[in-house]
């Protein structure tokens, strides 16, 4: 158990408020996103939704205004898969500060052919690691003038057993849709804890966290219509393994702790507490393959030359 845990209990229905604070959520217009964007508006923040597809993001919107009254959300147009669009997207932004950032917007393919992005690259490689990598730069000014700004990265349980090629990042010689997931969500959490860590190095006072949410099923997620909707039987067929595993409510559960907790420290790997597949959020160990520090600049160079990126990523 952590020295957090024990200091005090974590109420995952009860969040503390954050009235005039500002989140920016990658993704925000469904799954683990939407909850998060939900449970972080309920705290008189403003949560504003990345997302490319204003219709989802609309829809969103409405249905997060429907669950927390007064909710402050917004949307902002924002592709992943296009780099260049991004400083474009974050100055639309208007803002003088932002007090954190929750990467979650994901691609997960499940079977070939391998697709690419517009700029060429593999889209989820490209979309999940390299797009949160090249946005980074862009947020960094304004969550430096944050009294304690974060990027917060959301990960997957299936990194664990993921181990990164360096020599073929973007699986061009050898394309496997799960685990081509897999190591690009262990690509997005071996650069959470780096951005940590370079952050130190400079003194910033930005954090950067890493979250997973365990197992989160649509079987065992509340329904949202028209964002999301989970029949009765659905719900029936998947309650035996709620035994282990949870829905995406629950499943957004760590990010929110690392975007509101004071007591959260940059380079924490925060997910469910049973198993890390279920449950409330704790801080776990990091595998020490997320951290090796050798694999971790080969990552960022390959990273910076991928997407052209300022090698500091806005970060001084």
């Amino acid at each position: 158990m952590s020295s957090v845990s024990r200091r005090r209990t974590w109420n995952v229905h009860r969040l503390p408020p954050a009235e005039g604070r500002i989140f920016l959520i990658t993704g925000g217009n469904a799954g683990i996103g939407y909850f998060a964007a939900e449970q972080l508006a309920a705290t008189g923040a403003v949560v504003v939704l990345g997302s490319r597809d204003a219709a989802k993001a609309d829809a969103a919107m409405a249905s997060i205004r429907s669950h927390v009254a007064g909710a402050n959300v917004r949307h902002l147009q924002l592709d992943l898969a296009d780099l260049s669009s991004l400083k474009t997207a974050v100055d639309s932004l208007d803002l003088d500060h932002l007090d954190a950032v929750v990467y979650n917007a994901g691609v997960a393919l499940d079977d070939p052919p391998r697709r690419e992005t517009e700029d060429g690259h593999e889209l989820m490689f490209g979309t999940n690691h390299l797009g949160h990598f090249a946005l980074t730069q862009w947020p960094a000014p304004l969550l430096s003038a944050a009294p304690a700004g974060r990027i917060v990265t959301v990960g997957s349980f299936a990194a664990r057993s993921e181990r990164l090629d360096l020599g073929d990042l973007q699986s061009a010689r050898d394309y496997r849709p799960k685990r081509t997931y897999g190591r690009s969500k262990l690509a997005q959490m071996c650069f959470g804890f780096e951005l940590d860590r370079r952050l130190r190095g400079v003194g910033s006072t930005v954090l950067s966290v890493v979250a997973h949410p365990g197992g989160a099923l649509d079987s065992l997620t509340p329904s949202r219509p028209p964002v999301h909707v989970t029949t009765p039987g659905e719900r029936l067929r998947g309650l035996p393994t709620g035994l282990l595993v949870q829905g995406k409510d629950a499943g957004a559960w760590p990010a929110v702790r690392a975007v509101l907790d004071p007591e959260v420290r940059g380079g924490q790997l925060w997910g469910p507490r049973v198993f890390g597949l279920r449950g409330t959020p704790r801080c776990e160990t990091v595998p020490s393959h997320m951290t090796d520090p050798a694999v971790a600049a080969r990552l960022w160079a390959a990273s910076g030359e991928l997407a052209d990126t300022d090698p500091h990523l806005g970060f001084r």
